[in-house]
């Protein structure tokens, strides 16, 4: 009986989500191909999208040590990836006007790929020129002091780890750009929708965020390898002691 509620409430969640993206859509999309800064405007419209569709299905963020984050510096941000639901959490708790890696699959579904698409750097996470290429383009939203936000464990964890290995081109990029690596630990997403599955239930999420992580100033093999099991055991230690 429980399931069946949670099937009716998923698919509230999403003519709601889809309904809302239709009204705010345009108003995402229009500054971004106007003013080369119009994502500042967009962004405002995108947080109201997200916003009132989380208040509405009865999802709450709760953020932790935000005070951890200059306004005035871009970042790197990278997060456990555990839940379908890690990517509309996103505008909601990182403060920046940011860019995404997204999965190419997403860049299929009609409207929404236009609204967000100029606001994600899509990427085959199977082809390794298709990866090498979004790099390429996130360094050079980082050299425009644009923050992005990467999953580092390169798909969702459906495992029973705390984290997947990392893969290392975020941490090279850091290293490249100067950019210091700041951890979110998403804690509860895969709890409102669970690993593998689309259906949803009200609740909790909660973020906290580490203090940065300052990249070392060359990118030897060693060095990378170094500063990317830095980062990854950082993350696996917040996540164990807020779950």
């Amino acid at each position: 009986m429980f399931k069946f509620f949670q099937w009716i409430h998923t698919a509230y969640a999403a003519l709601l989500f889809f309904v809302l993206m239709l009204l705010v859509g345009l108003f995402v999309l229009i500054p971004l191909l106007i003013h080369p800064r119009g994502d500042v405007i967009s962004f405002v419209f995108i947080r109201f999208w997200v916003g009132a569709w989380s208040f509405l299905t009865g999802i709450r963020y709760e953020v932790h040590g935000r005070e951890s984050i200059n306004l005035n510096q871009a970042y790197i941000y990278i997060f456990n990836h555990r839940s379908n639901l890690d990517a509309p959490l996103i505008p909601m708790v990182v403060p920046h006007r940011v860019r995404a890696i997204g999965k190419k699959e997403l860049a299929k579904i009609p409207i929404f790929a236009t609204v967000v698409g100029k606001l994600a750097v899509w990427v085959d996470r199977t082809n390794p020129l298709s990866r090498h290429k979004s790099l390429e383009k996130l360094n050079l939203l980082l050299q425009k002091g644009i923050s992005v936000v990467v999953a580092p464990e390169g798909t969702r964890n459906n495992t029973d780890q705390t984290l997947l290995p990392f893969q290392k081109g975020a941490f090279r990029l850091a290293i490249e750009t100067q950019t210091p690596i700041l951890m979110m630990a998403v804690i509860g997403a895969d709890q409102l929708m669970k690993r593998g599955s689309w259906l949803l239930k009200p609740g909790k999420i909660r973020v906290y965020y580490s203090k940065p992580m300052i990249p070392p100033a060359t990118s030897s093999k060693n060095e990378v390898e170094e500063f990317t099991e830095k980062c990854r055991n950082r993350l696996e230690a917040m996540l164990l002691t807020h779950e």
